[in-house]
């Protein structure tokens, strides 16, 4: 990837989804394969894990999901590496299960650039949770 291509690439962020269980049902894949072929997102990498009652963390082949997430076969670029995967573990609980996704916000891609041509840089960034915004809407409306 040539100095270029870094400079036009968009935003890149990750999640932790977790699931109680152990099981994640698929259900939200077609979502994000339609994400990506809107080219909304680009995924960079994924990785799914389970943690034990003991804390025991393993990581599980895309392939043992079966189901909706067969499609996702062969995403994985494999940058997402053991450190990652302890750390995005330590936050997880016992007895459940999670995917790990590194993307690249496409959509946002030719701002950035503009933004990163014209000198800008991120200074700080966040995420608002859904349950604050509703929190501060409901405080707002008393």
């Amino acid at each position: 990837m040539t100095e270029e291509d870094v400079q036009e690439i968009g935003p890149i962020d990750y999640l932790v989804l977790e699931w109680p269980d152990q099981q994640p049902s698929g259900e939200a894949i077609p979502h994000l394969i339609e994400l990506v072929d809107r080219g909304i997102i680009r995924i960079i990498d994924l990785a799914f894990v389970a943690k034990a009652e003991d804390g025991t963390v393993t990581q599980i082949a895309i392939d043992e999901l079966g189901g909706e997430f067969a499609v996702l076969d062969g995403a994985s670029a494999d940058l997402i590496g053991d450190d990652d995967i302890a750390e995005a573990s330590s936050v997880l609980e016992p007895g459940t299960a999670a995917g790990i996704i590194v993307y690249e916000n496409s959509w946002a891609a030719p701002f950035a650039t503009a933004l990163r041509r014209n000198g800008a840089q991120v200074v700080a960034s966040g995420r608002i949770p859904v349950d604050a915004l509703v929190e501060a809407l409901d405080a707002a409306e008393a």
